[in-house]
């Protein structure tokens, strides 16, 4: 068993942590302040194949694995919250379908683009009235023949909330109630939704705790047209693909929550060897110093949970249960180290001169997005007792 990283994996890491901490460090405050998208920074992620990192290269991306793109989004993500959550809707949930189920012609239209950096991507599933509850999906999706009675369009209506990169996107993949199943349950399906589609609207971005600088929207659907071509996947399957696109997200999650600890922790080691009271370090305190040792250990072990997930999804092994494990850990490691690197901090950690104060509001997404810490648990707890548990 080798814990060390290849020659390969350390000079990703080093190589992103270069750039982020040169070139895009001086830019984060001003656009985190002006609740602003970094376009230009995504256009140069783009440009050096970094948004496409686990996308194969006949389609657009750089091919290299998952334990890779875990990598880049925490170092992504330890230099800058909003930046690293960009990436990774854009990968995982935008990317991440197409790949998934996408036919060659699909692939070669939009995901080539969107791997390559040239078309940012988003994933409409949250409705206003369905979060977690996927199944309650109220947009529809109707297909309409055309005089021929075959071909013809897909009619979608409704709504999605909470969609991270809404706005920038090019393209959007989106799911949508398109019938009944027998036994009464809806029948989802997943359809792609160029931005430019008429009736198609964004509706609002969200004014959020966190995150300024990352788009986050409501999205509307007003009779929109797209073609049959457009449906991803087979009819019905939307659902399904759901499930498998949320467990390879909840690995990039944990990644970012990660980096966002990482950061924390960065920021508090050297301020409590310098800062002093009564005369010493503030480090040479008790309470402060085991503060440290808790937030040093607990981000190993969230990150040798962030990298098994990792590990276990390229070599093809079932990865559900332990990125639900690495999510929900990481995710509360995450929240608890950013909050104790404010302590940590004192005074000046409650004020925006110092940025600990923004780790800790960026942290509290990753608990809730993808799904949240409960949800989490859920899968666990129903992977290992193999019970419905509600």
């Amino acid at each position: 068993m080798d814990f060390d990283l290849s020659t390969e994996h350390a000079l990703l890491r080093s190589t992103i942590r270069d750039f982020m901490e040169s070139e895009v460090a001086p830019v984060v405050e001003e656009h985190e302040r002006e609740h602003r998208f970094p376009v230009e920074v995504v256009r140069r992620l783009g440009e050096m194949g970094w948004l496409g990192i686990p996308i194969p290269e006949d389609e657009g991306g750089a091919g290299m694995d998952t334990l890779s793109y875990a990598i880049a989004i925490e170092e992504i993500g330890r230099v800058w919250g909003s930046l690293g959550l960009i990436v990774a809707a854009h990968t995982s949930l935008g990317c991440g379908p197409l790949h998934l189920a996408g036919t060659k012609e699909q692939k070669d239209r939009y995901l080539i683009p969107m791997a390559s950096g040239k078309v940012i991507g988003a994933y409409g599933l949250t409705e206003p009235g369905a979060g977690s509850d996927a199944g309650g999906t109220r947009t529809t999706a109707r297909l309409e023949s055309d005089t021929n009675g075959a071909g013809g369009e897909w009619v979608i209506d409704g709504s999605k909330r909470f969609i991270t990169n809404a706005g920038q996107a090019g393209t959007y993949i989106i799911t949508a109630r398109t019938g009944t199943k027998e036994g009464g349950g809806a029948e989802i399906s997943a359809f792609i939704l160029p931005a430019d589609t008429p009736g198609f609207r964004v509706v609002r971005i969200e004014d959020k705790l966190g995150l300024h600088a990352s788009a986050t929207g409501e999205l509307a659907f007003d009779r929109c047209r797209v073609p049959a071509e457009n449906l991803l996947g087979e009819r019905g399957d939307g659902f399904r693909t759901f499930l498998k696109i949320l467990d390879g997200g909840r690995i990039s999650i944990a990644a970012l929550a990660l980096g966002l600890a990482q950061a924390a922790y960065d920021a508090a080691v050297p301020y409590a060897q310098t800062r002093e009271q009564f005369g010493k370090p503030i480090g040479s305190f008790q309470g402060v110093a085991f503060m440290i040792a808790d937030m040093a250990t607990e981000i190993e072990a969230a990150r040798a949970l962030v990298w098994k997930s990792a590990w276990l999804k390229d070599q093809g092994r079932d990865y559900s249960l332990v990125a639900a494990q690495a999510k929900l850990f990481a995710s509360e490691v995450s929240s608890r180290v950013t909050n104790a690197a404010i302590q940590v901090h004192g005074g000046y950690g409650y004020v925006t001169e110092y940025p600990v104060e923004r780790f800790l509001r960026d942290a509290k997404l990753t608990e809730i997005g993808e799904g949240t810490s409960q949800v989490q648990r859920l899968v666990i707890a129903r992977k290992i007792l193999g019970l419905r548990i509600g």
